[in-house]
């Protein structure tokens, strides 16, 4: 079994070569999982991950472990891991969906058979939590992965539209559209250019919780000549400038060949109990980041902990037009 290299080795290991998934089909086996934290109610949230993938056209099969619990976690780490060897391996489940995220998806990374992975590649489907496993087998595999709703998600219109085109067209899928809005007169995006300009490279990205855990282990974001698209929830703003900070000590931000932020509207001073007595905005912030770097980026976009987002292909040719706030993804995921 291979596995992740251990650290110490005093080497990074090189990128591999990108390997596509098959194409998810109407019909087709999706498996569900829990690599990070268990749902708090087992039963409804599993008839709900169930008949929402059945809505989608799709039938499902459950990983062994799921409904287990320890702590914070669903399961042992070993338990966690077989199910997801487990639907990798079954020849029946076509994608592997994340039921929630949570906590502890970066655990499994180590306990990771890479040789079954990239001998049987297959589409991968989370976000938040499950930001580890996206970057770290995109990382060392070459799997394209996708940042995209998890089972339980709220899949509106337009949050189904690019989970299966995405999924499921071989095609590119072009410039990303606005999501729908139904108040306050809003008809736009409303994406704010950090500074202008387009851009051109390989999307990576997530939740900047974990991307910022990588770094120094063998599963480090890789972000030159790449888009990195970036999304937070629930931190204040001074955890956002640490985990920036901490990124532009390790050159990731520097390295871009452009940026996308998020919306990030749950990112914000605590109301009760803030951790500083004045504070700056996450616009402020980002702001102090970004600007100097000279690239195109803006902040705005709906990709994370939002009800309407698209599905995000790791290591695909993507275009930022920063001065529109539109991202255009310009290969297919799948094949």
């Amino acid at each position: 079994m291979a596995v992740a290299p251990a650290l110490g080795t005093g080497k990074s290991p090189q990128p591999p070569h990108l390997i596509k998934p098959p194409r998810l089909q109407p019909g087709d086996t999706v498996g569900l999982v829990t690599p990070a934290s268990a749902p708090f109610n087992v039963h409804q949230t599993l008839i709900e991950a169930r008949e929402k993938m059945h809505n989608l056209g799709f039938k499902t099969k459950v990983g062994k472990h799921v409904g287990e619990k320890w702590g914070f976690l669903a399961g042992s780490d070993m338990h966690r891991v077989e199910d997801l060897h487990a639907m990798f391996r079954d020849p029946e489940v076509k994608a592997i969906i994340a039921i929630r995220g949570g906590y502890g998806s970066a655990r499994l990374l180590p306990l990771l058979d890479l040789e079954l992975i990239r001998s049987h590649p297959k589409i991968l489907v989370g976000y938040s939590d499950i930001t580890a496993l996206a970057v770290g087998i995109h990382r060392l595999t070459g799997l394209v992965t996708f940042h995209g709703p998890v089972a339980v998600s709220t899949f509106t219109d337009y949050t189904r539209k690019y989970f299966l085109e995405t999924l499921g067209n071989p095609q590119p899928i072009g410039e990303i559209e606005d999501p729908p809005y139904e108040r306050n007169l809003q008809t736009s995006n409303r994406v704010w250019t950090i500074r202008g300009g387009k851009a051109r490279g390989r999307l990576i990205g997530g939740n900047l919780t974990l991307l910022t855990a990588t770094l120094g282990t063998p599963y480090e974001i890789q972000t030159r000549g790449r888009i990195l698209f970036i999304e937070e929830v629930g931190e204040e703003p001074y955890d956002v400038d640490r985990m920036l900070t901490q990124l532009a000590h390790a050159g990731k931000l520097q390295e871009c060949a452009g940026i996308v932020f998020d919306r990030m509207p749950s990112v914000r001073p605590a109301t009760f109990d803030p951790a500083f007595a004045t504070n700056l905005s996450i616009e402020e912030v980002i702001l102090d980041h970004v600007e100097k770097l000279g690239i195109p980026a803006c902040f705005g976009l709906s990709l994370g902990h939002v009800k309407h987002k698209p599905t995000l292909p790791m290591g695909i040719l993507a275009e930022l037009d920063a001065d529109k706030g539109r991202l255009a993804l310009l290969e297919g995921a799948v094949v």
